[in-house]
């Protein structure tokens, strides 16, 4: 038996990278193509160190580790311009999730982003991926002036949206995000993602619900309509 996690949830809010769609295989890619132009040597926790920080604290650990001399913008725009193609011609969304949204918008919930990535990459996927209009509020970590695990972003975009937190369902695929959404009092699912799957048990046990991708949680609801509840 499937439970409808969206039942009485007035707000769904997602996380972007890893969550909504399939790109997190983006990263380590320009990660060596930047490690190899720039003589760096990654430290061994780089990413849990950098799991959740925005854009802008990500690009401020590359200055502070590794005393770059580019400043932190000028680290951010290189970034986004080795990552705009593939963000605007190869990503997908994750299985399930064009359904979900359509559901979603039919039966009057409201959808948010709160993404780590910053906007210009966000915005050219949800566009390029057809799915921007589902989006009552689009926010980035580094536009509320920290990243996850504070809750800031995710009560800024139910701030947006109007609905309180309580009422809000969050899905995340890192721990760090996981706990963002629990400290912004929100229940939280989390989602495989292979970028993260040695980290499941840590997700599982930190997160209210689990799914494999957006077919289980269409599941559910597909169930307890059946049931006529």
């Amino acid at each position: 038996m499937q439970t409808d996690i969206t039942e009485k949830k007035k707000a769904v809010i997602f996380d972007m990278d890893g969550t909504l769609i399939d790109s997190m295989w983006i990263w380590p890619d320009i990660d060596n193509y930047y490690v190899k132009k720039y003589h760096l040597e990654l430290p061994d926790d780089f990413h849990r160190a950098i799991e959740g920080k925005s854009y802008h604290e990500t690009a401020q650990y590359f200055r502070d580790t590794f005393d770059m001399s580019l400043s932190t913008e000028e680290i951010m725009d290189e970034w986004t311009s080795l990552a705009y193609q593939r963000y605007t011609q190869e990503v997908a969304l994750k299985p399930g999730a064009a359904e979900f949204l359509k559901y979603g918008k039919q039966k009057g919930i409201l959808f948010g982003i709160a993404t780590s990535n910053g906007r210009t990459l966000a915005e050219a996927a949800l566009r390029s991926l057809g799915i921007d209009q589902y989006f009552t509020s689009v926010r980035t970590s580094g536009e509320v002036g920290a990243g996850k695990p504070s809750p800031d972003i995710y009560l800024k975009v139910a701030e947006d949206m109007k609905v309180s937190p309580e009422h809000c369902l969050v899905f995340e695929d890192v721990p760090m995000g996981i706990l963002a959404g629990k400290r912004a009092g929100m229940q939280v699912c989390a989602v495989y993602d292979e970028f993260s799957q040695p980290l499941d048990l840590e997700k599982k046990k930190l997160a209210d619900y689990y799914v494999h991708d957006f077919r289980d949680v269409m599941k559910g609801i597909k169930e307890r309509i059946t049931d006529g509840k």
